[in-house]
């Protein structure tokens, strides 16, 4: 029997971090150092699907033999890209335009076999559609769940579940950052079949 090669989440995520512990595999997990600014007429899915890569190869040659996984996500709003806010105004100043309206999360995920070079990637998109909210509910949310590290300036594995009227998508993991059906996907094209 082949032993199952080390596995490294490319993510500083705690969230992320909890989604990947569902599957029962050991892995590590290392910040990558990479830029995230939106290249000029670059689309939402091209993006996270970019930079889902470019955060697996950042920490690839300090990882031989490891398959690394990468993730992005950004929220859009009609033609604008919600990204994380990083401040309480920015996040409510997202949440007022979300309200009452349809946003897509896009998530890019990158499975990067380091030995071989192999690279897989998608982009999994989940849609949320926005209860009406009033300023109050807003600030009092923003002002108890502290979103800012979030994009779309919401945690829908916490309190953020209120805000929504409909949730709508193949995997309800991609919407905190990690598509995990995808995922699984991939490590069984690796050869890694789950559960273990």
């Amino acid at each position: 029997m082949t032993a199952t090669p080390a596995l490294l989440l490319a993510s500083s995520s705690p969230f992320r971090r909890e989604l990947l512990g569902k599957l029962h595999l050991e892995f590590s997990h290392q910040s990558p150092d990479i830029d995230e600014t939106r290249l000029e007429g670059e689309t939402p899915t091209d993006l996270v699907i970019r930079l889902a890569r470019e955060k697996a190869a950042a920490l690839a040659e300090q990882h031989p033999d490891t398959l690394i996984i990468g993730s992005d996500q950004v929220a859009v709003l009609g033609d604008q890209v919600l990204g994380k806010p990083g401040t309480r105004e920015k996040a409510i100043e997202q949440l007022s335009a979300a309200s009452g309206q349809r946003v897509t999360f896009l998530t890019g995920l990158c499975l990067l076999n380091t030995a071989t070079g192999r690279t897989q990637s998608a982009c999994e998109p989940f849609n949320v559609q926005f209860r009406t909210l009033r300023q109050e509910q807003i600030e009092r949310y923003v002002d108890l769940e502290q979103p800012l590290n979030c994009a779309g300036s919401f945690k829908s594995e916490g309190l953020g579940i209120v805000l929504f009227k409909a949730l709508e998508g193949r995997d309800p993991n991609s919407l905190i950052g990690l598509p995990l059906i995808v995922l699984t996907e991939f490590l069984a094209a690796e050869g890694i079949q789950l559960p273990l």
